[in-house]
């Protein structure tokens, strides 16, 4: 697995025949994958300190001035190894040198590898936002190393196989019933390469029809506009729970309405709700908390309304349809329902 990582990234530097390498990681990042950095003939490896703080104008300044400093030109190639964080900051700081140098992505994450590394969508945080500043930059590719993701926790790996069930469902049926049959923290490195470079070109079919979220790529957040209110409730009750879980759970919520409005078979809602009851975690909420997750789900970036909600519902599985109408009460009845197909 790792040599064929090896010469994956080998032949995309062969196809872009940059003028200099530059590789780009985190303080953790750089002792697990130290094998592969050694291995890429690169000027040299800008490390910069693990966490989301380092999201920040600070470290895209320090990144910016070692390219700079190292000589790095437009013909070059700036390599980001590493979670969302690492490909997050270097292909915003791969969009704005001089105007715009080449990037790739390899990704050591689950959640990287099938969403966040992918697509083009670079930035930071600013004044306590999240993504606040940013751009769309493509990679090259992204990559992904599978055998790093023995590696991570369990909630990690939960949180990035939310987005693989997001992408299945709005892009096949086959793929989405082989998925829900599947652990997922039982799934081997090969199986696991096949479902990210699935995510993969999934995800850069309808980029590459929208890059820039004007229409079709609005599908992309299926499941995350309940995801975000929860996510977002959690954080408020100092209870936190990671992005692609909460984008798990949100995808219920829009199974239900799917169901109610677009009349979604409902043996897809109950089959989905089994497995998100087997694999994972219920949060704390009740039906006193729904003033709460209207008033976040209505401050979502990706919101356009004031007294209806914008949601990606799906016709039928891999049928999706994105900016449709979600009043309140019909948004408390699917919590409803959700908390009934969840056992509270």
């Amino acid at each position: 697995m790792q040599s064929q990582l090896r010469d994956e990234i080998a032949a995309t530097i062969a196809d872009a025949s940059p003028d200099r390498i530059f590789i780009l990681t985190d303080s953790n990042v750089a002792e697990i994958e130290k094998s592969l950095i050694d291995s890429i003939k690169a000027e040299s490896t800008i490390i910069i300190p693990a966490g989301e703080e380092s999201k920040s104008i600070a470290t895209l300044t320090s990144i910016l001035s070692q390219l700079s400093a190292s000589g790095a030109t437009r013909r070059s190639l700036l390599i980001c190894i590493g979670g969302g964080m690492t490909t997050d900051i270097g292909g915003f700081a791969a969009a704005i040198f001089k105007r715009g140098i080449r990037h790739m992505n390899v990704a050591t994450t689950l959640l990287g590898a099938v969403d966040a590394a992918v697509g083009g969508k670079t930035g930071i945080d600013f004044a306590g936002l999240k993504n606040e500043i940013g751009a769309f930059h493509m990679p090259l590719t992204t990559l992904a190393d599978t055998l790093s993701f023995a590696s991570l926790p369990d909630a990690e790996l939960l949180s990035g196989f939310g987005e693989v069930i997001k992408t299945a469902m709005i892009s096949d049926a086959d793929m989405t019933a082989h998925l829900l049959n599947l652990d997922p923290l039982s799934i081997n490195p090969e199986e696991m390469s096949r479902i990210c470079r699935f995510c993969r070109d999934c995800k850069n079919r309808v980029v590459d029809k929208d890059p820039t979220e004007k229409g079709l790529r609005k599908i992309l957040n299926f499941g995350h506009t309940a995801g975000h209110a929860l996510e977002s409730l959690m954080l408020e009750r100092r209870h936190p729970v990671a992005h692609g879980t909460a984008v798990a759970l949100g995808i219920l919520v829009s199974l239900i309405l799917s169901n109610i409005q677009l009349h979604l078979p409902s043996a897809h809602v109950s089959a989905y709700a089994r497995w998100l009851r087997a694999h994972y975690p219920q949060l704390p909420f009740t039906c006193a908390d729904y003033a709460d997750i209207w008033r976040l789900t209505l401050h979502d970036k990706k919101n356009a309304g004031k007294d209806t909600l914008n949601f990606v519902l799906l016709s039928d599985i891999g049928a999706p349809l994105y900016d449709r109408p979600v009043s309140r009460p019909l948004l408390e009845e699917a919590l409803d329902i959700y908390q009934e197909l969840q056992g509270r």
